[in-house]
C-alpha cells in the first residue's frame, strides 16, 4: 500500500513563502509513497538523491533516477510517486528567476547542485536566511544541466488509455499491434496512426519507453537486472540489456552509475524530440 510522503512541516505552504527558492527534505519512510495530484504557483524540481521518483503530469510520465530531478513548471497539475528507498528533495523556485523550460523535463543533478540543495534544505529547516549566496549559484547552475530521455507520453484518447492501463498493470504483456488493434476495434494501420499522432512514437517505441521507465524505477529501488528483465517479459537478460543499451547508450548498471557521475554519452541527453499534444491526460499508474 502506498503511503503519503512526509514533509518536515505538514502545514508548510510554499506559495505563501517569499523566498525565491525553498528546498525541502522529504521522507519516503521506507515504503512506496505518493503525493496525489496538486499544483503550485512556484515551479518545482523533484530531486532524487537516492532511489527514484516518477512524476505524472497532463502530458505524461517522467522518471528521475538517483542524482536526477524532474522540473515541473508553475501551475501544472502533477503527482509524485517514490520508491521505498527514495531520498528526495523538493525545490520550489520562482520561475521568472530561472531559465528553465515551460514544459516538464528530467535533468541530471551535478555534485555541486546536490550539495547546494541539501544545504538549502538545512537552512530552511533551521530558519536560517544565510542561504542567499547558494540560491544565486543554484539558479545559475540549473539551466546548464543536461536533459535525460526519461519520458513516457500519455494520451486521453479512450482506446489508448485502455492500452496504457493494461500495459501499466502488466508491462510483460507482449500482444502485437495487430492484437491490440483487434482488442480496441481498430484496424492495425488505424491504431498505428493513432499512436503516432497522440504520442509522436511508433507503438513499439512507445512500449519500449514504458519498459525503460519501469526498468529504471525498479533498478533504482534495488531490484536486480535479472528480476527486472523477467518482470518485463524479456526472453533473456541479454535481450533486456541489449534493448536498454540501444536506447540509452549504456547497460543498466553502467547507465545508473554514469547518471550519478554525469558522464553519460551525448546521445542519451538530447532534448526530447516531440512536442507533447495539449490534449494528453495521465492514463496509467506510475
Amino acid at each position: 500500500m502506498r503511503q503519503p510522503l512526509r514533509y518536515p512541516w505538514p502545514d508548510l505552504d510554499v506559495d505563501d513563502q517569499s523566498a525565491p527558492v525553498i528546498a525541502v527534505r522529504v521522507d519516503a519512510d521506507g515504503t512506496q509513497a505518493e503525493v496525489p495530484d496538486h499544483r503550485h504557483r512556484k515551479g518545482q524540481l523533484v530531486v532524487s538523491l537516492g532511489g527514484g521518483v516518477t512524476c505524472r503530469v497532463p502530458s505524461g510520465l517522467w522518471m528521475a533516477p538517483p542524482h536526477c530531478g524532474v522540473w515541473i513548471p508553475s501551475g501544472m497539475a502533477h503527482s509524485n510517486r517514490a520508491t521505498a528507498n527514495a531520498r528526495l528533495f523538493f525545490v520550489y523556485i520562482k520561475t521568472e528567476l530561472v531559465d528553465l523550460p515551460d514544459r516538464c523535463c528530467t535533468i541530471s543533478i551535478s555534485p555541486l547542485l546536490r550539495e547546494l540543495i541539501v544545504e538549502l534544505a538545512d537552512h530552511v529547516q533551521h530558519g536560517d536566511a544565510r542561504g542567499e549566496p547558494m540560491i544565486s549559484v543554484l539558479l545559475g547552475e540549473l539551466p546548464r544541466m543536461p536533459v535525460q530521455q526519461l519520458h513516457l507520453p500519455l494520451s486521453s484518447e479512450p482506446r489508448l488509455k485502455r492500452i496504457a492501463a493494461a500495459l501499466a498493470d502488466d508491462p510483460a504483456d507482449r500482444r502485437t499491434l495487430a492484437e491490440w488493434a483487434k482488442q480496441v476495434a481498430l484496424s492495425e494501420s488505424s491504431l498505428a496512426r493513432l499512436v503516432a499522432r497522440e504520442t509522436g512514437l511508433t507503438f513499439g517505441r512507445w512500449r519500449q519507453q514504458l519498459h525503460l521507465i519501469v526498468a529504471i524505477r525498479e533498478l533504482s529501488a534495488g531490484a536486480s537486472v535479472q528480476s527486472v528483465s523477467a518482470d518485463l517479459g524479456y526472453e533473456s537478460v541479454t535481450a533486456f540489456i541489449t534493448m536498454f543499451k540501444k536506447a540509452l547508450g549504456q547497460p543498466p548498471a553502467k547507465y545508473l552509475n554514469c547518471v550519478a557521475q554525469m558522464t553519460l554519452p551525448h546521445s542519451s541527453v538530447d532534448q526530447p524530440p516531440h512536442p507533447m499534444n495539449a490534449r494528453f491526460q495521465v492514463a496509467m499508474q506510475g
